[in-house]
């Protein structure tokens, strides 16, 4: 037998990168136990809403959510067609006035006097105090927006109006600021205040200043822009992050509904960089045409696993617009907010304005030790394909001496943002599939230490199934702890602030399904022959062409269809998003693993990967043809390259990726030993008849 040798100079920079990975895991998990405080918030046109529609004082129904574990409330821009449909003011378009005057069917003294004056024109939109207050916001807001040049002001009969030169339908709905009276219900209700203030047309620093300068004196829990620009987009957003600075606010930005990155808001990364991304918190609000869908627990559920999955500090809950049954519409969002608290509780977070990050970053030289691992790993893996290369360690030494020092340089310059994703990218895919060459080698020596005295046959008729079980079992623990180094790896390299906002995300995600796959195919080919297993050491290329050159029946060629079906789903299943819907059955499994687990394990690890391993390593200690032990190693290269893809989501907690691991190894464990005492009942049938 050839023996494959492992360099252990590689094998100790392994070791000290990993060390150093590990100290980096452990700062992450600091960082990340320590934001742990939410911000349960509603619109408050929601509240305003519910209050109307249950026919209830605002203020019952704003304590009322308060007591039901609300801390904010959302205010947006003020618009015109709300403040007259509350009947704050009176917006009325010239040509209606006009044409009300004519039919004889304006009855308001007012609007008679601004037509005998030859004070309307058709094309203009006139305004009116309902509320004083807000009637003085909108005058405000409109020059701000407009300019004088479109708004004047006149009087008749000691009234104020307003002309304003615009579309009556374009003016009804445009955003004029934060209105003072919300504002000042929401803080005597005693909740803190998320603004929602949108850009300006053209904005200038005078209308930067207007925003904030409607903020002074409130507390603002955080400030999260509306609609797709940010407020001083594109050229006065330093002025807006100097105001946010000096005023100490929270910049929210809004979690996609692809959940994946953010919402696309004009100027939002830059305005995040200058503000520093310890003060930045992400916001989740489900889709509104997706919450009247959902049951209640449903969404409660929901809130759990966002805030606790994805790093999501502001959680914006929207009201349900039909009662539960024998409820009314208020018992039913008291009730569903209630339960979103009592939920959060249990999970371990606190309330409040929303918690956000330590500006954290790794020491470089911590970093630049896990990158050099990376490197050794690499050469390492090349050593284990390359016959050539493992009998020359003095070249090895070579190789990873120019490809280290070439990548921790930048590392230590304090740049190198593509050194490490690279690094990240390669943690991903060598390190699973240098566990589970490793089981190979070992397998090797095991099975030519038999052969060498002569055990094979007793070993194969005498290994009991429960002997059979609990080796593969503990191979399977092995093999996971060793890919978890690559886990330690991915995540040392990436750790940062960035990552766990997501404003930096892990790239290749479906191509670390399908890289480890081949990274162990060539080292499997290069120590055993699938193709006739009378030779040996037949070198991986020679193989695949003596495969090419078999003839293949029809049933062999439906199976690698069926294979490559398989396979198909699998990549487009993977990643941040998925280009396959799951089924009900799936989701009701993912239901209960979610109740079952700390984290709710992944289908390929339990139903595929971790079986599939224990199965390839009984089908070795059996001496199954290498052809099926091969087909078994592929599929339990899934769970291991699985395990290690989980941390690749940097946006997810480092303990509840690694307990995501851990919780798919012993339901997998399981299934695999169910499958290895179903097959040995059915072999020792078979042997009977």
């Amino acid at each position: 037998m050839r023996k494959f040798f492992y360099n252990r100079t590689l094998l100790v920079a392994i070791a000290l990168g990993l060390f150093a990975a590990l100290i980096i895991a452990g700062q992450r998990y600091f960082v990340e136990s320590n934001n742990n405080r939410v911000d349960l918030a509603v619109d408050f046109k929601d509240i305003a809403d519910l209050a109307e529609h249950e026919g209830l004082e605002l203020d019952d129904v704003l304590a009322q959510a308060k007591d039901a574990g609300i801390t904010s409330l959302a205010i947006y821009d003020s618009k015109l067609e709300d403040l007259t449909r509350a009947g704050k003011i009176f917006a009325l378009a010239g040509s209606e006035i006009l044409s009300n005057y004519q039919s004889g069917t304006l009855t308001n003294e007012l609007w008679r006097q601004t037509i005998e004056f030859d004070l309307i024109a058709p094309n203009r939109v006139y305004i009116i105090a309902g509320k004083l207050d807000s009637y003085d916001d909108t005058k405000e807001a409109l020059i701000q927006r407009l300019g004088t040049e479109r708004v004047k002001i006149f009087a008749v009969g000691g009234i104020e109006v307003l002309e304003v030169k615009a579309k009556f339908g374009d003016l009804m709905k445009m955003p004029l600021a934060l209105p003072h009276d919300e504002m000042n219900i929401a803080r005597a209700a005693g909740f803190t205040i998320i603004a929602r203030p949108s850009n300006f047309t053209k904005c200038t620093a005078e209308n930067v200043q207007f925003v904030f300068g409607r903020l002074e004196n409130y507390p603002i829990s955080a400030v999260v822009f509306d609609g797709p620009e940010i407020l001083g987009a594109s050229n006065f957003l330093d002025l807006t992050a100097n105001n946010m600075t000096q005023r100490k606010l929270t910049f929210g930005v809004i979690e996609h509904f692809t959940q994946l990155k953010f919402y696309p808001q004009l100027g939002m990364e830059y305005l995040a960089r200058r503000v520093g991304l310890e003060n930045v918190a992400r916001l989740y609000a489900i889709p509104k045409d997706e919450q009247p869908k959902l049951e209640m627990s449903t969404a409660v559920n929901r809130w759990s696993t966002t805030d606790r999955e994805r790093n999501i500090r502001i959680n914006l809950l929207r009201t349900y617009g039909k009662p539960e049954n024998d409820s009314t519409l208020m018992e039913t969002n008291m009730k569903y907010f209630r339960a979103v608290r009592e939920v959060l509780e249990r999970d371990g977070f606190t309330f409040g304005k929303a918690g956000t990050f330590d500006g954290y970053y790794p020491n470089v030289i911590l970093r630049a030790l896990v990158i050099i691992g990376v490197c050794a790993a690499g050469v390492l893996y090349l050593s284990l394909i390359s016959r050539r290369l493992n009998r020359n360690p003095k070249f090895q030494l070579q190789l990873f001496a120019v490809i280290a020092v070439a990548a921790a340089i930048p590392i230590l310059m304090g740049a190198g943002g593509k050194v490490r994703v690279l690094a990240a990218f390669m943690s991903a895919n060598i390190f699973p599939a240098l566990a589970i060459i490793w089981q190979l080698d070992l397998l090797r020596v095991i099975q030519f230490k038999i052969r060498l005295r002569n055990r094979a046959a007793r070993l194969k008729e005498n290994l009991s199934t429960l002997q059979l079980v609990w080796i593969s079992a503990f191979a399977l623990l092995v093999t996971g702890m060793l890919s978890l180094t690559g886990a330690a790896y991915l995540s040392g390299s990436l750790s940062d602030v960035s990552y766990f906002l997501e404003f930096e995300i892990f790239r290749g995600i479906k191509l670390t399904f399908v890289l480890p796959l081949v990274l162990v195919a060539i080292a499997f080919l290069q120590r055993f022959n699938v193709v006739d297993e009378v030779r040996k050491n037949v070198p991986a290329l020679q193989q695949i062409r003596e495969l090419l050159d078999k003839s293949v029946s029809v049933k062999a060629l439906l199976a690698l269809m069926v294979v490559a079906l398989a396979f198909v789903v699998l990549i487009a299943r993977s990643g941040h998003t998925s280009g396959m819907p799951v089924s009900g059955a799936e989701i009701k499994i993912r239901a209960l693993l979610e109740q079952l687990f700390y984290a709710r394990p992944r289908s390929k690890e339990i139903f595929f990967g971790h079986p599939a391993f224990m199965l390839a390593f009984a089908a070795f200690l059996k001496r199954f043809p290498k052809s099926i032990c091969f087909a078994l190693v592929m599929a339990g290269t899934v769970g291991q390259s699985s395990m290690v893809e989980t941390f690749a989501h940097m946006r997810t907690p480092i303990l509840m990726s690694f307990m995501r691991g851990l919780d798919g190894l012993i339901p997998g464990a399981i299934i695999g030993a169910a499958l290895i005492v179903a097959i040995q009942i059915c072999l020792n049938q078979l042997k009977k008849e």
